[in-house]
Formats: structure tokens, sequence, C-alpha cells
């Protein structure tokens, strides 16, 4: 009896002012926060893989192909999350057979499936027909057989073949970008419809969480084409790294620009709401928000990118502080998704009081089964990377077999 009365009291030392009994427990956790940190990932590298392809950039062209196998492979995982919160994951099923066109969530399934099966997969294809045909030719065994039915039989690679492969490739693009935003900007819409909740509640909600986007999905492209490079023992492109580090500086500068206007229309409006959510900024989210999201998250990496790029730094100096930076941004936006889903539900519907929340170990919402949600669309890259390598060959290492097939 008293151990019980001990433990009761522990638990209610948790508590700040006045809550609820049904609100010591958070409905959404760690899953819910990786969800649209995939997602953002997604439509970061795709906007980035646009850039070259629609808009011409040429210095982003080694990473073009990087950037859509590393859309693909976070897309893959993106409902993953979901799927394991639910109960009965089986019933996701229903959104398809009975679809409810005024839910936004009840629509993700089509969005998803949209994005997925039109737009990337479509994309890839069409970029990769001439490769694959090629290498069905070439290779022997199962790797032969594999890319000869991913050429769908289309084997024609003719001088019009390709250039009819390139214009629907920059169509499927175009048609892309905006697909893109709508696919995480509706999580935005998401937490910025809830009226009942003044920390979601903004209409800044949608196009922060895009532009957030952007900046991780930059951020990750350009750390990634650092490792694989080195990896591979190849020489980094400086023209390429530093146009990352230009786009992931303005794409900083917008977001943090629009998280501070919507922080600074808070703070003007000062609805009755305020005081609890400056207590919960000041004990809850302190080290989530102001150190792990603006200061590690924002600021330095801002400041460390703006002296890398413009400064007169050596070469190998640049290429640390690129990469330092891109990890730092991760840290910043995965503090940002932490802080929206899990911060909009740690204070009192009454507006009077504060809960907190603990990570567990195991389980479905665990860290264990969040760390491997995180790794998981790695894992899938390396595969897409074995099958389709994303790296850029020159013609004088096209093999004369090559040449003769083209």
């Amino acid at each position: 009896m008293e151990s019980m009365i001990a433990s009761a009291v522990s638990a209610l030392q948790d508590f700040t002012g006045y809550i609820y009994p049904n609100e010591y427990e958070l409905h959404w956790e760690l899953l819910i926060v990786v969800y649209p940190y995939l997602t953002g990932l997604v439509a970061g590298a795709f906007i980035l893989a646009s850039l070259e392809r629609v808009f011409n950039v040429k210095e982003l062209q080694p990473v073009y192909r990087l950037s859509l196998l590393s859309a693909l492979a976070f897309l893959f995982v993106a409902p993953l999350p979901l799927l394991a919160h639910l109960g009965h994951p089986e019933r996701s099923l229903e959104m398809f057979l009975t679809p409810h066109t005024k839910s936004a969530m009840a629509m993700f399934g089509f969005v998803y499936a949209w994005y997925l099966m039109v737009v990337l997969l479509l994309e890839i294809w069409f970029d990769y027909r001439k490769s694959m045909v090629i290498w069905s030719r070439e290779k022997k065994g199962m790797m032969g057989f594999i890319y000869r039915i991913l050429t769908l039989g289309a084997t024609d690679i003719s001088e019009s073949s390709l250039r009819f492969d390139d214009k629907v490739g920059k169509a499927i693009t175009i048609i892309g970008i905006p697909s893109a935003f709508l696919l995480h900007g509706y999580v935005g819409f998401i937490f910025g419809s809830i009226k009942a909740n003044p920390w979601w509640s903004s209409v800044l909600m949608p196009i922060v969480f895009l532009f957030s986007a952007i900046v991780s999905g930059i951020a990750l492209i350009l750390a990634l084409y650092m490792i694989t490079t080195m990896f591979r023992f190849k020489e980094i492109s400086m023209p390429c790294l530093n146009k990352l580090a230009e786009l992931l500086i303005y794409a900083m500068i917008v977001d943090f620009s629009l998280e501070l206007l919507d922080f600074i229309q808070r703070l003007y409006e000062s609805e009755e709401s305020i005081n609890i959510l400056s207590h919960m900024i000041s004990s809850r989210l302190f080290i989530s928000l102001i150190i792990s999201q603006i200061i590690l998250g924002s600021l330095v990496p801002m400041i460390s990118l703006i002296w890398a790029r413009f400064g007169r730094l050596p070469v190998e100096m640049r290429r640390i502080v690129y990469f330092i930076a891109a990890l730092l941004v991760q840290v910043g936006i995965f503090s940002t998704r932490w802080n929206v889903v899990i911060g909009g539900q740690l204070f009192s519907k009454s507006l009077r009081g504060l809960t907190v929340y603990k990570i567990e170990l195991f389980g479905f919402e665990g860290l264990l089964t969040t760390c491997f949600f995180l790794l998981l669309p790695f894992a899938i890259l390396y595969v897409l990377t074995k099958l389709l390598p994303p790296w850029i060959i020159d013609e004088k290492d096209i093999k004369p077999a090559e040449a003769q097939v083209s």
C-alpha cells in the first residue's frame, strides 16, 4: 500500500498545475514524430531533384539520381510508423475501399499512392530506361533477368525514343513538384486545422512544414553525397557541394523567418493560451525547442554555412563544415517535429497545467522501433543504389559494347 502511494506521489510530481485524468497519457507518441520527419525528407529530396531536371541547375547533376532514389527509399518507409501506431494496421486498407473525401487523414492514402506510383516510380523508370536496357544486355544470370523485367519490354533506345523519355520525364517532374508540396503540406494542414489546440492552430503551419521539409531534404542529400562519394573513393564536386550549401542557406533563412513570424504573431495576439504556452516553452520544451531546434539546429548551421560558403576557407575545412552543418540541420528538423507533435499534447485542455512524456525503450512506440524506422530507409537506399547506380557515368567510361548499343 505504501509503495502504491509513493508511486502515485512521484507521478503527480510530473504534473504542473491542473490537468484532466485522461490527459496524462499522450495519444500521439514518438512514431507520429517520425512520420512527418520522413515525409519531409521525401518532399525535400524530390524538390531538389526537380531543380536540375526542370530548372536546369547543372551544378546539381551529380546528385539528381541520388535525390530521386533517396526520395523513393524514404517514401517506402514513410507510412510504416502510422501503421505501427494503429492497433489494427490491416484496417488501413479501408481508406481505399471506403474513401472519405472530407477527411484529410483518410485522403493520405490516395496522396501517397499518387506520389509513389505515378510520380516517383515513373520518373525513375523513364530516367533509367536506357541504362536498364544496356544492363539487361550486358549482365548475365539473375541480374540480367531483373533488368529485363524492369525494362517492361521497352528496349528501343534510339535517339527519338530517348528524346521521348526525356520529355515525359520532365513533364512528370513538373507534375511532381506540386505533388511534393501536397504530400508534406497536408501534414502541416492537419495540425494547423485543429482549432482547439492553440499550439497547432496556425495558418502558417503548412508553409512552415513545407519549407522545413525542403531544408531537411537538401541537408540529407548533401550529407549522402559526401558519404557515398568518399566511400567510392571518388572526388567530390565542389561546384555541386557549394550549390547545395547555397540552396540550404536560402531555404533555412526562409524557414527560420516563417517560424519567427509565427512566434511573433502568437505573442502579438496574446490569447488566453499564451501563459501556458510560455510556461511550456520555458520548462518542458526548453531543451528541444530553444537548444536543439533554434540554436543547434538553425542558428549554428546557418551561420556556419554562410561562413564556409562565402568565407575564405580551405576546401577540406569547407567540406567538414558543410557535413557537420547538414547533420545539425537534421537534429533541428527532427526537434521541430518533436516540438509540434509532442509539445501540442503537453498542456491541459483547461490551459492550466502541463504533463510530461517519457520515451519507452521497447514496444511499438518505443525508441528501438523508432530507430529501426529511421535506419530502414538507408538500408533500402543501399539496395536501390546497387540495383540502379545513381552515379554519373562519363562518356569516356562507357564500354565499347555500351557505346555500340546506344
